[in-house]
């Protein structure tokens, strides 16, 4: 989450570069491990040229185990050039660019960090329409508002604080402030005025005494330092939600798993 404050800073959604060819791209490279799991949903594996170095890192990508037998890149300038890809994908930098591509006349699709399910379904319908899979995208967000509206409503779950290593919270805004009112809780971080990313410190935490914690599932055990102070026993009576990075990380398709498992968590026995 930390890494997503950053991406956010990268600009709107924008498709730029030449006139979209009028035949499905055929060498489609992806720069990002955000772009990587749009482009796995809806392109044909045969699109797909490259994608990026750390698409096959389950930390990191929930789509990660679709990325066998597909190229990832691991010197992204030079291996562009070599593959002369008829689209890439990553995140804008300015007009006709996208961060990681080497110097040309590319057709890129500049894809933003997505911080709500509104911003995911606009990305979804611009990747399917730059694939040439406008169907297939369609399909896509019908199903996961599907799964989304057969979730259980809660209308006052709480208040529920995503608490990161070393004291970090998720403030309003982010894709995570997002999920937390689907599931009917309030950002700990919209009370006590917070910005979109802070530092707050245990005591700050336990005085607050919200009702949810929600952490990222790769701190369930203390490996370091940044880990051990989620695991003081002054949080140990404040319910946890533990979440994979990789559903929140990135906007995109892993949205409704991490709806999912938060509003389960919600309605299960405490």
């Amino acid at each position: 989450m930390i890494g997503r404050m950053m991406f956010a800073a990268l600009g709107a959604l924008a498709l730029t570069g030449a006139a979209a060819p009028t035949s499905h791209p055929k060498r489609i490279v992806s720069l990002n491990v955000c772009a990587d799991q749009y482009l796995l949903a809806l392109a044909d594996p045969g699109q797909i040229a490259a994608l990026s170095s750390n698409a096959r890192d389950p930390s990191l990508s929930a789509a990660a185990d679709r990325v066998r037998g597909l190229r990832t890149l691991r010197r992204p300038s030079e291996e562009v050039l070599a593959i002369q890809p008829d689209l890439i994908l990553g995140f804008p930098i300015g007009p006709n660019k996208v961060a990681g591509a080497p110097p040309g006349n590319w057709r890129t699709l500049g894809l933003a960090s997505a911080e709500s399910y509104a911003a995911i379904l606009d990305q979804i319908r611009q990747v399917a329409r730059a694939t040439g899979h406008v169907d297939r995208g369609e399909a896509l967000i019908a199903g996961m508002n599907r799964d989304l509206a057969a979730l259980p409503r809660s209308k006052r779950a709480g208040v529920a604080a995503y608490y990161q290593r070393r004291g970090y919270m998720t403030g309003t805004g982010t894709l995570i402030d997002d999920l937390m009112r689907r599931a009917g809780l309030t950002n700990l971080a919209a009370r006590l005025g917070k910005p979109a990313l802070a530092q707050v410190s245990l005591e700050e935490m336990v005085a607050a005494r919200p009702d949810w914690l929600i952490v990222e599932s790769a701190t369930d055990r203390v490996v370091d330092q940044g880990t051990e102070m989620l695991h003081h026993p002054a949080l140990r009576t404040i319910p946890r939600i533990s979440l994979p990075q990789s559903w929140t990380v990135c906007g995109g398709p892993a949205y409704v798993q991490a709806a999912r498992a938060i509003t389960t968590r919600l309605h299960a026995p405490r």
